[in-house]
């Protein structure tokens, strides 16, 4: 990949985190008030299904269990511990915490992706944290301890989704939309029993509920999702989960725009240091040491390539 296509990728999977920033407002602002679970499961599951029907195909072989295991990864898991996190905690709380998601990937990726540790990775993640804590933190703001370990769970599962996404790659055939559907609906049916056991269901739904479940669904969800897997196909997964620091950025500009939120100074050099460490997490990692043969420990099949190169199943994709 070429410097101008990576820019380009890069540019396009950072959409998805930009829409996602806005969770925190349509979570808190438009959705029926603690119903993480409710939020979570109409998020992944109907778009899920929509792209499995769209699709017609199922999982086969070991991606039987490797589907259910990144869809709850990437979308059940993640995403509850997303919305309890919001709903627990200030939105640039959570916000901060969830900023230690590309360390969490540094390290993962150096365990299952044979990726060095570069200092400049390094240097980003100190940035990106600092970045995120002069965006969000204020002085007031008040700690609940089960929002904290929402907001690092959700770090974490996000973290080794991207990691196991980019090590497990697309089976061959298998569409970009089949794909992400498998995880949404994956990830939808996982919460669904615990959704029906532990929330009762809202009286009634307003307009703005309607409104907020419909932009959960399309843009925070398919479309975003879509984005999303692309994104980690094409890329390193490091430069992947830096662009995840759009998120904050986002919801701090929407709460200054819609809920008439100051934007100081240091907010200001916040976004600055946030954007200077999404650019040296773009920069590659260094090479790896060519391994014999014997000793790989990749999936076997088609997930024996290097795993930083576009699955062939996707050469030609322009999705």
């Amino acid at each position: 990949m070429t410097s101008r296509q990576h820019i380009r990728t890069a540019a396009l999977t950072g959409l998805a985190p930009a829409v996602w920033g806005s969770t925190y407002l349509v979570a808190t602002e438009l959705l029926p008030p603690d119903r993480p679970l409710l939020a979570t499961t109409l998020r992944a599951l109907p778009g899920g299904l929509v792209l499995l029907a769209f699709g017609r195909k199922l999982p086969a072989g070991v991606w039987w269990w490797r589907a259910p295991v990144l869809g709850v990864l990437n979308i059940g898991a993640f995403n509850f511990l997303l919305f309890l996190a919001a709903y627990r905690l200030p939105g640039g709380i959570a916000a901060m915490i969830m900023s230690a998601q590309p360390m969490f990937v540094v390290i993962l990726a150096a365990m299952f992706l044979g990726d060095r540790i570069a200092a400049r990775h390094a240097l980003a993640c100190a940035m990106g944290a600092g970045g995120v804590a002069l965006l969000v933190l204020r002085g007031t703001a008040s700690l609940d301890t089960l929002g904290v370990l929402a907001a690092v769970g959700g770090a974490l599962c996000m973290a080794l989704g991207i990691t196991l996404t980019k090590r497990w790659g697309r089976p061959a055939g298998v569409g970009l939309l089949t794909f992400t559907g498998w995880q949404l609906t994956a990830g939808g049916l996982v919460l669904l029993p615990f959704w029906l056991t532990l929330e009762d269901l809202p009286d009634g739904l307003t307009g703005s509920n309607v409104i907020g479940f419909a932009h959960l669904i399309t843009l925070g969800a398919v479309l975003s999702y879509i984005v999303w897997f692309r994104g980690i196909e094409r890329l390193p997964a490091v430069a992947v989960s830096f662009l995840g620091l759009g998120s904050p950025v986002v919801a701090t500009l929407l709460g200054y725009l819609v809920k008439d939120e100051r934007l100081s100074a240091l907010q200001l050099v916040g976004m600055a240091v946030i954007l200077v460490a999404v650019v040296l997490g773009q920069r590659p990692p260094p090479a790896r040491d060519p391994a014999p043969a014997d000793t790989m420990t990749a999936a076997p099949g088609p997930a024996r390539r290097d795993l930083r190169e576009p699955h062939p199943a996707t050469a030609g994709d322009t999705t």
